[in-house]
């Protein structure tokens, strides 16, 4: 019997706390046919689609909407996206539902999207008695609602995140066997009072690291149990649901599953400091990394989850580019979205020199522009495709990014490559589509917080994780919260 599913996906990571809202114009749209591009990209959406073809179900492809992390969307993104739903409801009736989502997406009237969309399909005559699975980013801000009223959203159990696609397929998976079985599970949900910062969510640090081990071997031991997703949330969005979570899908008895998320939570709270990662300051280490240079142990790593790309700051904070030109460095790079000075050196022939106000214009928590006379080394359309589809990167869009029209500068021994299109640096061609040998560089500025791991780690010498003014600082007690439930750790102790 062929089933029949309608599938949609939207995915963005909301930082409410930036100053830019992310309106329309900054989302990539698929309607339709159109959704099937993603096929073998690597990405979440092509999970689902390799288990449709292979369980040959007849797919309506309705919208797939996604956006780099940035601030709070408007409005008018969410009822583009529902509409682009309900535009596949004529194509019904339908057997199942799937949905492609982040799980911390806010929007200006809306904090919960994702239960939002929930509650919505739950309201449609057509769809509420549907079975509806899908994945889930790890660091969604989840609901009770969100868990309990779907039958199976799975979530990564990664960070970085490696595994997208598996979790993808995982969920699809589940929908087969629902929609073929007529057997569907329940879904249970608890949270901590608690909430850690990116760094802290790393899933080779503790304790996520033992609250995943736990969660896989409670699906090991318990046979009902499909699936425990173990959420690391996020913490830079200021909603009701911001925070650590858990959720169960079971076929068995569910007061036997909240028992067991009950172990979680406890675990969590217990070690709740553990996951409170805050940074050093930047001044700590740079004697370390200054005598790492002299002794050729390079490339070092600068990490700066004050800045960090994938959790929604503008990537063009100053303050580690200012200590590579005040220490110049032989071989040093970083990497600054700042789409004034790529038009500023388009006209320009490759070494011409000129001098340009870098960085520093998006947020009001850095430090403003450095003024730099600097050589023009090369220009390109900041096309690349990962060397890893696997990356991080991957998890969100595929395995084709884009940092549109970009220009590498040089000053002294600093190499600054400028993009119009912030792009986190998840995947080494970054670099080297642009000429720059990653192994070759001796300190890397890392606009990140853990995702840049799984590419970064195997080629670095020494990485320091530092503490510089921006949006994604790690210490979350310095953001001016009013929605989120309280108490929450470590806002309250």
């Amino acid at each position: 019997m062929t089933h029949r599913v309608l599938l949609a996906g939207l995915f963005h990571e909301t930082h409410t706390f930036v100053d830019r809202p992310t309106p329309l114009a900054d989302w990539t749209v698929r309607r339709g046919e159109q959704m099937l591009e993603a096929r073998d990209d690597g990405s979440p959406l092509a999970g689902v689609l390799s288990v449709a073809d292979k369980c040959g179900w007849d797919v309506t492809t309705t919208i797939d909407m996604r956006a780099t992390p940035s601030g709070i969307v408007v409005d008018e993104v969410l009822e583009v996206f529902w509409e682009g739903l309900r535009s596949g409801l004529e194509a019904g009736p339908f057997d199942g539902i799937y949905l492609v989502l982040h799980g911390a997406m806010a929007c200006q009237s809306c904090p919960d999207v994702e239960g939002e969309i929930i509650r919505r399909i739950r309201a449609e005559p057509d769809l509420a008695p549907l079975p509806l699975c899908g994945v889930l980013d790890l660091h969604g801000n989840i609901s009770r609602s969100t868990i309990e009223d779907t039958q199976g959203l799975i979530s990564y159990r990664c960070n970085p995140h490696t595994d997208g696609l598996q979790a993808a397929v995982d969920a699809a998976r589940l929908l087969e066997e629902i929609m073929h079985s007529g057997r569907r599970p329940g879904c249970v949900w608890a949270r901590p009072p608690l909430m850690w910062p990116p760094t802290g969510t790393g899933t080779d640090d503790e304790p996520m690291k033992t609250l995943e081990a736990m969660a896989r071997r409670i699906e090991q031991e318990i046979a009902d149990i499909v699936a425990i997703n173990v959420m690391g949330g996020f913490s830079f969005a200021d909603t009701p649901e911001t925070g650590v979570s858990f959720a169960a899908v079971s076929h068995g008895d569910l007061d036997e599953a909240r028992d067991h998320l009950a172990t979680l939570v406890d675990f969590a709270v217990a070690h709740r400091e553990q996951g409170n990662v805050v940074d050093p300051p930047l001044a700590d280490c740079i004697e370390a990394v200054t005598d790492h240079v002299a002794a050729g142990e390079t490339p070092v790593l600068l990490v700066e989850p004050s800045d960090n790309i994938g959790g929604g700051a503008p990537g063009d904070a100053t303050t580690i580019l200012r200590e590579l030109i005040n220490r110049d460095w032989p071989g040093s790079v970083s990497i600054i979205n700042d789409p004034d000075s790529v038009a500023a050196v388009s006209g320009l022939a490759v070494g011409d020199t000129i001098t340009l106000a870098i960085g520093g214009k998006s947020s009001r928590l850095t430090e403003g522009p450095v003024e730099l006379t600097v050589e023009l080394v090369s220009t390109s359309n900041g096309e690349f495709t990962l060397e890893d589809r696997h990356s991080h990167m991957a998890s969100g869009g595929g395995i084709h990014a884009s940092m549109g029209p970009s220009a590498v500068v040089r000053h002294g021994g600093v190499q600054i490559l400028l993009t119009t299109l912030k792009t986190p640096p998840f995947d080494l061609a970054q670099l080297r589509s642009q000429g720059i040998t990653p192994e070759e560089c001796s300190v890397v500025n890392i606009k990140a917080a853990v995702a840049h791991r799984q590419t970064w780690n195997p080629i670095t010498a020494h990485s320091y994780t530092v503490d510089t003014p921006g949006p994604c600082s790690s210490d979350v007690t310095r953001l001016p919260f009013q929605h989120v439930v309280r108490p929450v750790f470590p806002l309250d102790r």
